[in-house]
């Protein structure tokens, strides 16, 4: 799979090979979104008809070569893909963040600026988009993410329009903590989710140790919420395909589990 980046604006094509060759678009695109425009990498097949549109959330890096070739992946499984960037009230557009500690300890501090308002009014703004895209069937929206962004997706399930929801190692989901806010109360309000979760994580991740799993599945249960939660031999961010931590198998798996979700609850 071949995948490149481009300004604002303009279409990319690549083609998956599968057993049946599926050409894709991706493109860049600026919509308002509080007092400065929200940059969003947007994937979608290229084939007539409607699909189910996905908000698709990054680590704390932004939109960095995994997250888009994530995106990618997805849309090429036959979903309108769109990536916002987290952080567009700091930095300026098409700014992806170092894997590196400078990269990490700027990436957090971009978090710490940004309120949890600020936040869900970035989702409302990027599920409306989708909402309105020509190739994104109605009432079929979904959501997913990693990291800070597994928590963001978690947010957008409070969404009345998001129907079903994928968390990859969300942080901050057990303890309430996400951006400037110490408790964003994200479990609290687990009874508001119309549609159905599906929680994975890493065993060995210590930024949502055992007890903090326990903790939301136990939140989860009172709160009636429809969920599923999926376990891994792995570390956070094992589906980052740069660095020590990835897990190919581990990846392949989950995210196959991701797929398979959507096209049970999207139809």
């Amino acid at each position: 799979m071949s995948l490149w980046t481009c300004p604002s604006g303009c279409v990319n094509e690549f083609r998956t090979h599968t057993s049946s060759t599926l050409v894709l678009t991706s493109e860049y695109f600026d919509i308002p979104s509080g007092r400065s425009p929200m940059r969003m990498f947007v994937a979608a097949p290229k084939a007539d008809g409607k699909f189910p549109g996905v908000i698709f959330y990054s680590d704390i890096f932004q939109l960095t070569g995994p997250m888009l070739r994530s995106c990618a992946r997805l849309a090429g499984y036959g979903f309108v893909v769109a990536a916002p960037e987290i952080y567009h009230r700091i930095e300026p557009p098409g700014a992806p963040i170092p894997f590196d500690d400078a990269g990490r300890t700027r990436g957090l501090n971009n978090a710490a600026k940004t309120s949890v308002a600020e936040f869900d009014q970035d989702c409302r703004a990027t599920l409306d988009y989708l909402s309105k895209h020509p190739k994104v069937a109605k009432g079929k929206l979904a959501a997913a993410g990693f990291c800070i962004g597994g928590h963001l997706a978690f947010r957008a399930a409070l969404q009345p329009d998001v129907r079903a929801t994928v968390c990859f190692y969300g942080t901050g989901i057990h303890d309430g903590k996400l951006g400037k806010d110490q408790d964003a109360h994200s479990l609290d309000r687990a009874g508001e989710i119309k549609g159905e979760l599906l929680m994975i994580f890493g065993k060995l991740d210590p930024h949502v140790p055992k007890e903090g799993r326990d903790r939301i599945e136990a939140a989860l249960y009172q709160s009636g919420t429809k969920f599923r939660m999926k376990l891994y031999p792995a570390e956070h961010a094992f589906m980052r395909d740069e660095g020590p931590r990835y897990d190919p198998e581990s990846t392949d798996s989950a995210f196959a589990e991701m797929v398979q979700f959507f096209r049970k609850e999207l139809g």
